[in-house]
């Protein structure tokens, strides 16, 4: 299409991914309380992977050819590294072996690609060459990764529907993106890739959806805590107490809090650690000027109580 390589399927997923980052950043402008950063960063990623992805290479492009791939690729790696952070941060579902951390991979990405694409590129002048190098190792971290990914979430407890849909949802997703190493050993399809790619991103979009439905669902549970902040506003309190508002994770473990369930209970409803849980509600304390959760179910417990 437009005289370059780009395919009718990867221009289409293009379009589809712009919609999304444009309905996102009105949304995120829209909130008080929260943001959605992250998923704007994510969103920006898989644009920007499908711009680079399905334009280059290009024949008339400036510079040196190997340039193109070297945008292409960092471009690729960034967003399927970033689609792992996504995963730990937003969701807390977490690999917990040091091998498999953001930092390593991130390290394991950029030594691949400087040591087994880079240098057997300058060495044979063979991108066919350099790409089956890089690709195989990267390819055997992701399904290792995956597989690790996989056990971690085998083991479900008392789990919510909620939660059990995010787990499955988020399997999915890391499947799709760990397939991109391996679908660029077999070949520069188009048509194959990007579909496959692109669904890690429409997955997450589904859960933050359901996310967004179950806040909906609990909201009465919140309506103190959200007019703390309006009223913050206009009070003497600390600027970090306005502008830090409650993540949307923070606001899960609220309503749960709320329901007066102990943080084991709430860790084994989300499946995530007891710990992470006292993380968070720690965090949520400060946020709403309260000391302990005593002091929050007495102060923002009311009206939900109430609404029953």
């Amino acid at each position: 299409m437009f005289g370059t390589s780009i395919h009718w399927t990867t221009f289409f997923l293009l379009l589809v991914d712009l919609v999304i980052l444009i309905f996102a950043i009105i949304y995120s402008a829209r909130l008080k309380h929260n943001n959605i950063n992250r998923f704007l960063i994510l969103s920006f990623l898989f644009v920007l992977y499908n711009f680079t992805g399905g334009f280059l290479p290009y024949e008339n492009f400036p510079g040196p050819f190997i340039l193109q791939y070297i945008v292409t690729y960092s471009v690729a790696l960034t967003m399927g590294i970033y689609l792992f952070y996504y995963i730990y941060k937003e969701y807390d579902i977490q690999i917990l072996e040091s091998f498999l951390t953001i930092k390593n991979l991130v390290i394991y990405g950029t030594i691949c690609f400087l040591v087994l694409f880079l240098l057997p590129y300058f060495i044979t002048n063979s991108v066919d060459t350099s790409r089956v190098y890089f690709t195989i190792p990267i390819s055997a971290i992701c399904i290792y990764f995956f597989i690790a990914f996989y056990k971690r979430l085998s083991f479900q407890r008392k789990t919510s529907p909620f939660a059990l849909r995010r787990n499955r949802l988020s399997l999915i997703s890391v499947g799709c993106m760990a397939l991109l190493p391996v679908l660029t050993v077999i070949g520069d399809y188009q048509w194959l890739t990007f579909p496959i790619v692109n669904t890690s991103l429409f997955l997450i979009l589904a859960i933050e959806i359901d996310r967004y439905i179950y806040l909906l669902e609990n909201r009465n549970k919140m309506i103190e805590v959200f007019d703390f902040y309006n009223k913050a506003q206009d009070s003497s309190l600390p600027d970090k107490f306005i502008s830090d508002g409650l993540t949307r994770r923070e606001i899960e473990i609220a309503v749960s809090i709320l329901d007066n369930k102990t943080y084991k209970d709430i860790g084994e409803e989300f499946f995530i650690a007891e710990k992470t849980v006292s993380k968070h509600a720690s965090n949520i304390f400060k946020k709403t000027n309260v000391h302990n959760r005593a002091e929050f179910l007495i102060r923002f417990g009311s009206k939900a109580i109430k609404s029953y």
